[in-house]
């Protein structure tokens, strides 16, 4: 009766036939690195790199190992180096506004140039300057200009002389402050002797006398003083023509040079203007004592000369194509650059020179790729970018601020050209999508990397020539085609399912590097089958410890499994424990009692809150099962325990509520259950089985116990029919079901699954609506019969 549910050989594992592969090992195979399975997040990525309009920036989701993050950097890195390489830019001193530092941009190469061109001409100007001012020439002019005007004033003051003499008996004299009027005595001045004879009257006089001339005078004395006037401004003229002599000799040929750029051309412009002005900071060449050097918070032409430097802010004369940056920390500085600052006597000083670059700034023009996880951390980070992109500018500033009093700076804005991808999982991208209105309008391209793709014959082939590169970019040993087969059983084990191959090559490539060591200690010059084989088991080796402690606990009886006999109300359940590397399938005893009484099923684990809220699902659903099936004319009057033996953990997940259904039913029908059968699936209240996760592990585990335990005949595991397709199971279960000393069956409804239990039949209904006798159904159904008619009696009496 049950051996029409046992699956057959073939269905237990698909393996890959190694013929499929055209070649003996992969050096004679062609080295390809293409993505395999994603055509879908291969598509969507290339279209959001391809699209030019605002907000198409990119989130990548996917589990890690698929991937998602080297081959976004590959298909980014393509489009990349199609693109043209952006410009480089530049931070100059503003002269008209010195805290507002003007952004210059230019061709590729053409900043390091400038940068260069302006240090050597400030550094030639600087020599120039001092020469120029000490020149012959320069002296010669100087002197012409003077002895000049020297002649016009003298010639003025010699007629004023001669009229104040001839009139007042007074003379003209120059001072630092000007003209004086001096009183004649004979012809001669006067001096103080002679003046102290006078008496008060007398002094008065020369006073009243001397503010009359100065009065009549009025006209020459102006025409001395313009004359004076004319020569301080034909020498302040004759040194900036020196000075923009100098200045032009070494800046012009920069001018000539950048032509074609009004940005730099200003820049220069300006600059030329300043060292004119300025030219008196060029002249100091003695050192200032110590008292003043502090005063002056340190060399201050140095300081002052730094205006004319040119912060190569973004340099991108190396690059050949657009910029991809993987920003791996993405805080606040990085992403979009920061002030560098110098501790100056208690004060933080900068200037244009150290502004420092972002991230942001040397992907402008390219691509950036950034860590979900990572940039979500950093709030200021997060919502800056959120905001840079909606402005499409990048400005630096200070988010936080200084401890000590400190210069500010407010530079002038860099426009943005630039693709974000934002690598991480789908629930981060749910959330953001959900809350984060901005990043609906700025991230509109998803690239979802998948975790298994069909096995097809183009997929195999194409795994065949990753292992071919994996072998030539990390030196390993050629692989054998049979190992590459082996590989490919691997892929559908890891993707759960026989017909699908895993897309988490990292996994794969684990296995890969391991067999080339195990291949290597054996001296063998190719990797086989057997080295695939022995990388595996010994990576289980490495992480099964907690299992085999479970295993000696069920072999010594500390944890009590049965395996062979009959018992009611007694079943093994399967479910899976991940350990992270290493997962494995468990069995537990599950035990129902059943007795009269109106609380219906007790979840013993629900009851000291051991129970998550999909197994309590579960259980009710057992209850829903009852009802439609053995209570549409009676009332269900019935209690029972449900409760997992030797659990002592948190139990959720509904993968054995069909398990608890047969030993429930067990216990009604006081059937014995076949100890050596375990049991998986989960089960609707129509009696429907349905399928569940974890299934190959639960199959081993339960062999493994039964294979601890001694096999005594009759062991096995019932599966959902559903989950057939997801068996790869390892090679020695598939040999001990050759053998028959173990049998899997697979199920579709639970009176399929209760009469390979208890080796009777579920039964079915007449045309009276009666269970045939002799059946389990039969024997639940008095059961419940007994327990309704006990119920009205109490109600009678």
């Amino acid at each position: 009766m049950i051996n029409k549910y046992k699956i057959s050989l073939e269905k237990l594992k698909n393996y890959c036939d190694p013929d499929i592969f055209p070649y003996e090992t992969t050096e004679d195979l062609k080295v390809d690195r293409e993505l395999i399975g994603q055509d879908r997040a291969m598509e969507a990525l290339k279209y959001g790199l391809s699209m030019k309009r605002k907000g198409y920036n990119i989130y990548v989701s996917g589990l890690s190992g698929t991937g998602k993050n080297s081959y976004s950097y590959i298909v980014a890195k393509d489009f990349a180096n199609r693109k043209a390489t952006p410009k480089d830019w530049c931070y100059v001193y503003n002269f008209d506004k010195p805290n507002n530092p003007i952004a210059i941009s230019m061709e590729p190469g053409q900043g390091k140039r400038l940068k260069r061109l302006v240090k050597n001409s400030i550094r030639r100007i600087e020599e120039e300057i001092p020469k120029a001012l000490s020149s012959k020439g320069y002296e010669d002019s100087k002197n012409n200009a003077f002895n000049a005007n020297k002649k016009l004033a003298s010639d003025v003051l010699e007629e004023l002389n001669n009229f104040a003499a001839k009139d007042y008996n007074f003379m003209f004299k120059h001072s630092e402050n000007g003209l004086l009027t001096i009183p004649l005595v004979d012809g001669k001045p006067m001096t103080d002797k002679d003046l102290d004879k006078l008496s008060d009257e007398e002094m008065e006089e020369l006073a009243n006398t001397s503010m009359e001339l100065t009065q009549k005078s009025y006209d020459q004395i102006k025409e001395i003083k313009n004359i004076e006037e004319k020569l301080v401004a034909e020498l302040e003229k004759l040194k900036e023509d020196a000075v923009s002599l100098a200045a032009t000799e070494f800046i012009g040929p920069i001018q000539v040079e950048y032509r074609n750029n009004v940005d730099v051309n200003n820049f220069l412009q300006a600059m030329k203007k300043d060292i004119i002005k300025n030219y008196e900071m060029f002249l100091e060449t003695e050192e200032a004592n110590y008292m003043e050097k502090l005063l002056v918070r340190g060399d201050q032409k140095a300081y002052f000369l730094k205006r004319y430097s040119v912060n190569l802010f973004v340099d991108n004369s190396e690059n050949k194509g657009a910029p991809i940056i993987r920003e791996m920390n993405p805080n606040y500085y990085n992403l979009f650059g920061k002030f560098e600052y110098a501790n100056e006597l208690g004060v933080a000083k900068t200037d244009h020179t150290r502004i420092k670059a972002g991230s942001l700034h040397c992907a402008n023009g390219g691509y950036i790729i950034i860590q979900a996880r990572d940039i979500l951390r950093n709030q200021y980070s997060w919502e800056a970018l959120k905001r840079t992109l909606t402005m499409e500018k990048l400005k630096i500033e200070n988010i936080t601020g200084l401890s000590i009093a400190a210069e500010t700076l407010d530079p002038e804005p860099i426009p943005l050209d630039i693709k974000v991808i934002v690598v991480g999982d789908y629930n981060t991208h749910h959330i953001l999508y959900l809350y984060d209105e901005e990043f609906r309008k700025l991230f509109k391209i998803k690239a979802d990397f998948d975790t298994e793709m069909e096995k097809t014959d183009k997929n195999i082939l194409k795994i065949g020539n990753f292992v071919a590169y994996q072998c030539e970019v990390e030196k390993l040993l050629p692989f054998h085609k049979g190992a590459i087969a082996s590989l490919i059983d691997l892929s559908s084990r890891i993707s759960d399912e026989k017909n699908k191959l895993t897309s988490r090559f990292n996994e794969l490539v684990e296995i890969i590097y391991e067999a080339d060591g195990w291949a290597r200690a054996e001296d063998k010059t190719i990797v086989d089958k057997e080295d695939i084989k022995k990388a595996v088991e010994k990576k289980r080796y490495r992480n099964n410890i907690y299992e085999e402690r479970i295993l000696e606990m069920i072999e010594d009886e500390t944890l009590i499994i049965d395996t062979y006999g009959e018992k009611v109300g007694e079943i093994n359940g399967l479910s899976v424990i991940d350990l992270g590397q290493y997962s494995f399938g468990r069995p537990t005893k599950i035990t129902a009692n059943t007795y009269f009484g109106k609380d219906g099923i007790i979840n013993i684990e629900k009851e000291v809150d051991q129970s998550g809220s999909i197994h309590d699902k579960g259980v009710l659903i057992l209850t829903g099962y009852l009802g439609e099936r053995h209570a549409q004319d009676i009332q269900l009057s019935l209690s029972a325990s449900i409760t997992f033996e030797q659990s002592y953990d948190g139990i959720d997940g509904d993968s054995a509520s069909s398990t608890e259904l047969y030993v429930l039913l067990s216990s009604l029908a006081e059937l014995p259950i076949k100890q050596g059968i375990a049991v998986t699936g989960s089960v609707n209240q129509k009696g429907k089985i349905q399928p569940i996760g974890g299934v190959n592990e639960k199959i081993e585990g339960f062999f493994r116990v039964c294979k601890v335990k001694g096999f005594k005949g009759g062991e096995g595991v019932i599966i959902p029919i559903q989950n057939v397709d997801n068996l790869m199971l390892a090679d020695e279960v598939v040999k001990a079901v050759e053998d028959g000393v173990f049998s899997i069956y697979a199920i579709s409804t639970i009176d399929q699954g209760i009469e390979i239990l208890t080796g009777v039949k579920a039964g079915s209904r007449d045309e009276n609506g009666d269970f045939e006798k002799d059946t389990v159904n039969r024997a639940v159904q008095d059961k419940l019969n007994i327990y309704a008619e006990i119920n009205e009696e109490s109600l009678n009496d």
